[in-house]
């Protein structure tokens, strides 16, 4: 049996949302100064990055625009090369990577629905 791949699609627009709430308001400076906050979007990050793991190669093929292959490899980076990875880097993910990424998952839950 295919594994249902809406609560994987949903986990990840929660992610973003929270995020997105986390970040509403703040500047990249506030970012810098909130180690936990930067630690804390760093692992919905990760969470992210395997949840995409899990969503269908076939499905994927509707959102070409998205660089899939490096969502699914940033967790990877995160988890083992954290101590490398800038403040300027996540919070560019933040700002410039995440809401085309929102945008394509959304669209990939109403093609799953049709399915």
């Amino acid at each position: 049996m295919a594994r249902d791949i809406h609560p994987v699609l949903d986990d990840i627009i929660e992610t973003i949302a929270l995020i997105e709430n986390a970040v509403q308001g703040k500047t990249r400076d506030d970012f810098g100064r909130d180690r936990l906050l930067g630690l804390g979007i760093q692992r919905a990050i990760e969470i992210i990055s395997e949840a995409s793991r899990h969503i269908p190669d076939e499905l994927l093929q509707h959102a070409p625009e998205i660089p899939w292959r490096s969502i699914r490899g940033i967790g990877n980076i995160l988890r083992h090369e954290y101590h490398h990875i800038a403040d300027d880097v996540i919070w560019d993910v933040v700002l410039y990577d995440l809401p085309p990424l929102k945008a394509a998952v959304q669209s990939l839950q109403t093609k799953a629905a049709e399915e």
